[in-house]
């Protein structure tokens, strides 16, 4: 861990809540808010999460699978993830969702015109601003928790 947490305390609550308590606990909101009100599909979501999660190298998001009503996705989907352009595990849109994380945490300048034909062509206004702020979100903590060495020791709370 790259961060002094004292003794007896937890390093997600103490670096997240205690240390900056004004960015840290509105940072955990938007977190769980991400998952509290999605309204996009659960595959495409974890494509999505997935591929952040397998770019970033944080070790609890790459182990996490998000429920939703007692569903998850399928054993194998996370490799189905990294062969995103390849397998036939995925629909249209679920292939959309990992490539735009890709692009949007590797290249987010190369997000051109054919691209975005693709995109509208298969996602709603809507869909495409809450997939770019979960997106958003999961680069920006996952690799904060990484960075930091906290990914080891990352619980999501209630869960």
């Amino acid at each position: 861990m790259n961060i002094d947490i004292p003794e007896g305390k937890d390093a997600i609550a103490y670096v997240w809540g205690e240390m900056v308590p004004g960015i840290g606990t509105a940072a955990a909101d938007f977190s769980m808010a991400v998952y509290a009100h999605t309204t996009l599909g659960l595959r495409e979501f974890e494509a999505a999460r997935l591929r952040i999660a397998q770019i970033n190298g944080c070790v609890f998001c790459l182990d996490w699978r998000t429920e939703r009503d007692g569903q998850k996705v399928e054993e194998g989907f996370a490799e189905a993830v990294t062969r995103w352009r390849t397998t036939d595990a995925f629909d249209e849109r679920t292939r959309l969702a990992a490539e735009y994380a890709e692009r949007y945490a590797l290249d987010h300048h190369g997000l051109d015109e054919e691209f975005w034909t693709r995109m509208t062509a298969r996602y709603s206004q809507l869909e495409i601003v809450e997939l770019s702020m979960s997106i958003g979100s999961w680069l920006a903590f996952g690799r904060l928790n990484h960075v930091l060495g906290l990914d080891t020791a990352c619980v999501l709370p209630g869960h």
